[in-house]
Order: structure tokens, then C-alpha cells, then sequence
């Protein structure tokens, strides 16, 4: 299963971005309100500059304590971010979420941003292929 189908099953294809001015607070609000595990840090909303994750914030809490929810999110986000297209596969991407232990990868067309997807999007669309594959084999084993 290619990436654009995991989009298509999610429904939702928006990427939730915060600016990298603005307070770790005010992205750690966002993430609650949302319920959601990251954010996209865009000064655009179309290019990703950084992404923004509740492991970070608690990581930042646990060394800094609450004063971190002031500083900005620029200052604590990921500037490397991850991420893959549309041709990509769910097996490929799982592999690089895995080995890079992230959970949360945008999808990019022609360098912008057209959605994001969650490790939780990719093992669900791939246990549904498994799932159809088994059928099929059954059935051509069965005669059907």
C-alpha cells in the first residue's frame, strides 16, 4: 500500500502547524486540544521547518522544568524532519519510523506538504493488506 492510499483511508489529510515563534505552551495546548502526538513547525503551513513532539516537550520539562513551555517552539523542535511522499510505500516508511524511532512522518508533494502520517496509520493499513491478502489466499486455496 502506497502512502496516498493510507491518506485516503485516514479521511483527513490536513497538517496541523504551529509557527516556530511561538510557545512551546501554546503548541503543547494545540497537541491537547487536538489530540494529536506532534506538530509541523511551518512559518507557512506548506514547507515543514521543524516538527514538534510531546517527547520533546516532556524531555525539555524533565531538564528544565516549566519554564521551557515559555521559550519558543524553534528552540525545542527537530530541525531534521522526516519525510516521505506520496509513491512511498507503507512498508518503507514503517522501516524508517521504526529505525529512526519517530512517529510521525508529513508527506510531501513537490516539497510541500500535503499530509502527515502516524506510525499508527501505517500499521493499521498494513494489517488491513494482510488482512485482504489472507482472504485471497483462503479463497484460492477454498476455490471461491
Amino acid at each position: 500500500m502506497q502512502v496516498q492510499q493510507i491518506l485516503k483511508l485516514k479521511g483527513d489529510t490536513g497538517v496541523v502547524t504551529v509557527s516556530p515563534g511561538n510557545t512551546v505552551a501554546e503548541a503543547a495546548t494545540l497537541l491537547a486540544e487536538r489530540r494529536i502526538g506532534s506538530v509541523v513547525v511551518s512559518s507557512d503551513a506548506r514547507y515543514p521547518e521543524g516538527i514538534l513532539s510531546e517527547r520533546d516537550i516532556v524531555g525539555a520539562l524533565a531538564q528544565q522544568g516549566e519554564d521551557c513551555l515559555l521559550r519558543r517552539v524553534e528552540e525545542l523542535m527537530t530541525r531534521a524532519v522526516q519525510t516521505c511522499a506520496l509513491q512511498d510505500t507503507a512498508d518503507h516508511v514503517l522501516a524508517r519510523m521504526t529505525e529512526g524511532r519517530f512517529r510521525h512522518m508529513p508527506v510531501l508533494q513537490d516539497g510541500e506538504m500535503v499530509g502527515i502520517v502516524t506510525i499508527g496509520d501505517v500499521v493499521k493499513a498494513r494489517l488491513t493488506e494482510l488482512s485482504m491478502e489472507k482472504d485471497a489466499l483462503e479463497g484460492m486455496i477454498m476455490g471461491y
